[in-house]
């Protein structure tokens, strides 16, 4: 470990750190344009150049460029370091636009900082500016090349740390250029880190551009909803309106990035079509009105019918103070335990991914860029955790032998090897990841329909026997699975951000949806509490028997179809109003902090994007609360006693999460030592049947997910509907690529267009997770492909 001096303080640092890399480590802030430490060194700008005293390198060079090094003695306030550091800025400003004024950079433009910091006022440069022909890169990046002074940081990280190619350097010298061929969306899911990581003005947030600057904005730390990852997100509120989303650093899980999903899945907490005040019987009424309504009814079902009869939904977006109030009330009321997911077995299957985390074997995404064999199994990367696909292409990039085990094609910008299985085969890839180099007997028995994937089978078993580092990432329904060996390392990918929270805090005994559905039809049911989810979506067998119910109330805050059946509603807070506790794929808790009140936004409420004069009167559209606030007031309209601080109780009688304090979760967050599952034999998978195809969901970039579905800058971008269809399978049905289907979705026919791809398993149809497919049956049958016209 090599040990230096700089600035007078000694510093010691990794081997093969670079010296700004080791001032920053001791506090000591080198200017700097190109280096960024998630894309490392370019040498381009030329800005960090210090003195080397002392040492085996003497004189002034590029800090970026050159490693630690024993004996090193570096000053970075040497006069003649200042005045080179001087002369450059003075250089890369001289084609620089003077329009800070309007600039959507200006209040946290680096360029900014390190100019006045440089000591430069004076342009001595008399010459006309170069000017470039600005581009149009789609929704979200604004383009003003004009301002670029070539740090290469855009295309360093589009290129090489993305692997995306539409975007790059054209000409050269000092006619360098910066964009596409030609103008066009682009076609990186995480451009939208082009407007954090440009140190200047030239690109920028498109749906953020003249909306407000920095100091303009309310800014809390927060957490990502939109997958089950939970990436660290800065949110930023202008007016009680979110204007912004970007990236909040945390080393352990999406470092300095978040994909576009999460940038700009915002919106919906802002929208004008956003129920903001309560409901009773289908007319508006006061907060009192509709609690007197909501327990009169609910108290009135369980006199008649006895307390089993109401049924409590919770979602799966939710944070777990929701989920463990809600979980409260049920068992103060006597009422059936809340149900989160669609199965009771779903619930035990993504409580044993956690449990399978133990110390030795839990990974993060930072951790799995460290990995060299990575094997992903019924995960589809991009669909369902895409910063995901940044961390297993920073292990590619590092050398390791990726291999994705999913029935859907899969597009990633990566080497990988994939190996297209049905559902029902997907179990017995992890036998063959955890036997030995030599599997070729247990490939063939386990795969003897398929001989053309035994030769990327027997690759998988030799890779993750040769391993070191080995890594599995998997979906809950394969923990029961996993190899034992505690060589392996695991991450789960759960379905919603919500999704960990539930699984831990929800009773063993909870029902399914599916359950509660043939409840209903039975009449033993006579009542639900649906909480911050959809049930036309996530419980379409249960929404349809919504007409047999005497009572449903509803807490929420999108717009969704529960909201409008409800006999009694109750508008419920968003995330970035009321914060909360999440717990990440990973197992980890992290606390998201408010950033604006409840209210209307001034745009909604004032006049233009001011507001009102009349500051003593209170803020419009307050009834919002958190959903833990509302299920306190039921259970107090129903003389219920409830624990005051439902997680914390939760948490304090958990097995696994005692001992931890939502209000004092580090900035990293916090992972429990979870206790790991008792070796059992794994269970046999269900046989699919003869004929039919199985249906696999895929989930789109934009509006796959329930919020974005809501977000105005991404509800109109998930492009057509399409089912995907292996050419043999198609072939057998006698359907063409681009012909037209209509899929028996329950009501009404939902249509799609077909397209062939060889990605995709044999006997598996590839449906698009949108609410028009909700109501498909597990299996296709031809019949149900039957109805179609060729387009």
């Amino acid at each position: 470990m090599p040990d230096l001096i700089i600035d007078g303080r000694p510093v010691t640092v990794d081997k093969g750190v670079s010296v700004i890399e080791a001032a920053e480590r001791a506090g000591i802030m080198i200017p700097r344009f190109c280096w960024h430490k998630s894309l490392g060194a370019a040498g381009a700008c030329r800005l960090c150049a210090v003195m080397f005293v002392e040492g085996p390198v003497k004189g002034l060079e590029m800090s970026c460029m050159t490693p630690a090094a024993d004996g090193m003695v570096v000053e970075t306030g040497h006069p003649k370091a200042v005045a080179f550091r001087r002369q450059i800025i003075e250089l890369l400003m001289a084609n620089h636009p003077h329009d800070c004024p309007v600039c959507d950079e200006g209040g946290h433009c680096l360029l900014q900082d390190e100019t006045i910091s440089g000591g430069h006022s004076l342009r001595r440069f008399p010459g006309r500016k170069r000017t470039y022909q600005d581009q149009n890169l789609g929704p979200f990046i604004q383009h003003e090349m004009n301002r670029c002074i070539h740090c290469y940081r855009c295309a360093r990280f589009y290129q090489e740390y993305c692997g995306y190619r539409d975007f790059g350097p054209m000409q050269n010298a000092n006619r360098v250029y910066f964009g596409r061929f030609e103008d066009g969306p682009l076609d990186n899911p995480f451009a939208g880190n082009l407007a954090d990581l440009c140190p200047t003005g030239t690109l920028t947030d498109k749906p953020g551009r003249f909306v407000a600057r920095r100091w303009d904005c309310q800014r809390a730390p927060s957490v990502c909803l939109h997958c089950s990852l939970g990436c660290n997100v800065t949110v930023l509120s202008r007016y009680r309106r979110v204007a912004r989303i970007e990236a909040r650093d945390n080393a352990a899980i999406n470092g300095a990035f978040i994909c576009d999903r999460g940038r700009y899945g915002f919106g919906y907490q802002s929208a004008q079509d956003r129920p903001r005040a309560p409901l009773a019987a289908g007319r508006p009424a006061s907060v009192d009105e509709a609690l007197r309504a909501a327990a009169g009814l609910l108290a009135a079902a369980a006199k008649r019918h006895g307390p089993a009869a109401v049924a409590v939904v919770g979602g799966q977006r939710s944070a777990m103070e929701t989920q463990a109030a809600l979980t409260a009330l049920a068992r103060a009321a006597g009422w059936r335990p809340p149900a989160f997911f669609a199965a009771a077995k779903a619930q035990e299957q993504a409580r044993q991914a956690l449990y399978a985390l133990t110390p030795p074997r839990a990974r993060s995404l930072a951790d799995l860029t460290k990995a060299d064999a990575v094997l992903v199994v019924g995960v589809s990367p991009l669909a369902d955790a895409p910063m995901l696909t940044l961390a297993l292409r920073q292990a590619a990039r590092a050398g390791a032998a990726v291999f994705l085990a999913d029935p859907r094609p899969l597009a990633l910008p990566l080497d990988h090897v994939h190996l297209p299985l049905a559902p029902r085969q997907l179990a017995a890839v992890l036998a063959v990841a955890g036997a030995d180099a030599d599997a070729s007997g247990l490939i063939q028995q386990k795969f003897p329909l398929a001989p053309e994937l035994w030769p990327r089978l027997e690759a998988l078993a030799k890779a993750m026997a040769g391993a070191k580092r080995p890594a599995i990432v998997y979906a809950p329904a394969l923990a029961a699975h996993l190899p034992g060996d505690d060589r392996f390392g695991l991450l789960p990918v759960l379905t919603a951000a919500g999704t960990a929270g539930a699984a831990l805090l929800a009773p063993a005994d909870a029902p399914g949806l599916d359950e509660l559905a043939e409840d209903v039809a039975a009449g033993r049911i006579k009542a639900v509490v649906a909480v911050e989810t959809d049930l036309f979506t996530a419980a379409p067998a249960l929404a349809a028997r919504l007409p047999a119910l005497e009572a449903l109330i509803v807490l929420d805050h999108l717009p969704t179809p529960t909201v409008a059946a409800a006999q009694v509603f109750l508008p419920t807070a968003a995330l970035f109003e009321t914060g909360g506790t999440l717990a990440a794929s990973d197992g980890r808790l992290q606390r998201a902090e408010p950033v604006q009140a409840p209210s209307l936004s001034v745009l909604a409420d004032g006049a233009g994007d001011h507001p009102p004069r009349d500051y003593a009167r209170p803020l419009p559209g307050t009834d919002p609360a958190p959903a833990a606030f509302w299920c306190d007031r039921l259970g107090r309209a129903l003389n219920l006693e409830l624990p005051r601080h439902p997680l914390a109780e939760a948490l304090a009688a958990h097995p696994v999460l005692a001992g931890l304090d939502p209000a004092t979760l580090p900035d990293e967050g916090q992972r429990p030592a979870y206790p790991g599952r008792e070796p059992a034999a794994p269970e046999s998978p269900p046989a699919q049947p003869a004929e039919g195809l199985a249906v696999v969901l895929e989930t789109p970039f934009f509006g796959g997910d329930e919020l974005s579905r809501y977000a105005p800058l991404t509800a109109d971008k998930t492009g057509p509907a399409v089912v995907l269809l292996h050419p043999d399978d198609a072939a057998g049905l006698n359907l063409a690529d681009g012909a037209t289907v209509a899929l028996d979705c329950g009501d009404a026919p939902a249509t799609a267009a077909v397209r062939l791809h060889r990605g995709v398993a044999l006997g598996v149809v590839v449906v698009p997770r949108l609410p028009q497919f909700a109501a498909l049956p597990p299996t296709i049958g031809p019949d149900d492909l039957g109805r179609r016209k060729t387009s």
